[in-house]
C-alpha cells in the first residue's frame, strides 16, 4: 500500500476551497536505515568469524576482536532502537 503524505497539498478545485491530496515522493532509504542494515551486517559477519575462529583454534586476540566488535555493533543497535522509541 503506498503512503500518502496528508500535508502535501497539490491544488484547490472549485470554489469551496477542498484541496486534493496526492502520495509522497516514493520511499527513499534514509541513512539510518542503511546503518542500521551495515550494523547488522558486521555483526553477523563478526558472529560468523568468531565461531569459525573456534572452530579452527586460532588464537585468543582473534576471539577477542570478533567478540568485540559484535558487541559494540549489537550495543550500537540497541541505543538506537531504544532512541527511536522516544
Amino acid at each position: 500500500m503506498a503512503h500518502t503524505d496528508m500535508n502535501t497539498r497539490t491544488g484547490t478545485s472549485g470554489s469551496t476551497g477542498s484541496s486534493t491530496y496526492t502520495p509522497a515522493a516514493p520511499d527513499r532509504l534514509t541513512r539510518g536505515e542503511v546503518a542500521r542494515t551495515l550494523l547488522w551486517s558486521v555483526v553477523v559477519i563478526s558472529a560468523v568469524a568468531n565461531m569459525a575462529a573456534s572452530y579452527s583454534g586460532a588464537d585468543t586476540w582473534v576471539h577477542l576482536v570478533c567478540g568485540m566488535v559484535t558487541v559494540l555493533c549489537g550495543g550500537t543497535l540497541a541505543v538506537r532502537a531504544l532512541r527511536g522509541r522516544r
